[in-house]
């Protein structure tokens, strides 16, 4: 199981948490203050180059909101990252209405012309079947460990993401567990809760480490 770790904190404020030996093959989701800027970032420039040097897959952050956004902004975000060193995208908020898929499409396209050819897509739960047919992992779970534990797997399939957050440290190997038994093909388990659980590395990210 591949582990994606959302690092939604600035290098400058938790420099440890953007080591490239710490992380070793996770993949980390880069989220620049919601988006790449207007002009790139040198603090990330730096550390990205670092990172893809170490061989840490990385994924920049745009936030789809359920496209309410301009598709004209999403597209130039999606540009905007093109000039870091990442593999792909993580989109965040997708829709799961058969009625958003023109735009996601789009923005799929856009960032496969840019060679950014890791993609994700996170609406958070499962979404109408025609996503399937865009063939890009879908993240169906993103919750509490209290939701997960309840949560009826219904609409998701095997190989898609589950972000389990506010796990008990000494039941982040339960959840992991359960995350396998589900058949997710990436994901995460993490102690970090809200309102900020994926303000660094997780203190239990020596157990997060990608799963056969």
């Amino acid at each position: 199981m591949r582990t994606v770790l959302p690092l939604y904190v600035h290098p400058l404020d938790a420099p440890t948490a953007w080591q490239a030996e710490r992380l070793g093959d996770v993949t980390v989701v880069v989220n620049v203050h919601d988006g790449p800027g207007k002009k790139p970032s040198a603090v990330y420039e730096v550390v990205l180059a670092q990172l893809a040097e170490g061989g840490v897959p990385l994924l920049g952050y745009v936030d789809l909101a359920y496209v309410s956004r301009p598709l004209a902004d999403i597209l130039e975000e999606i540009e905007r990252w093109a000039a870091y060193r990442v593999n792909g995208i993580f989109f965040h908020a997708a829709p799961t209405s058969p009625f958003g898929l023109g735009p996601v499409s789009m923005a799929i396209r856009v960032a496969r012309g840019f060679g950014l050819r890791d993609l994700i897509l996170n609406p958070g739960e499962p979404t109408d079947p025609v996503y399937r047919d865009l063939d890009v992992p879908i993240c169906t779970f993103e919750g509490s460990w209290q939701d997960y534990q309840r949560w009826p797997p219904k609409g998701s399939q095997p190989g898609d993401g589950h972000l389990v957050y506010g796990v008990p440290t000494d039941k982040v190997d339960a959840a992991r567990r359960l995350m396998l038994l589900r058949h997710a093909g990436f994901g995460l388990a993490t102690d970090l809760d809200l309102p900020h659980p994926y303000a660094g590395l997780p203190a239990s990210m020596g157990e997060l480490s990608p799963t056969p």
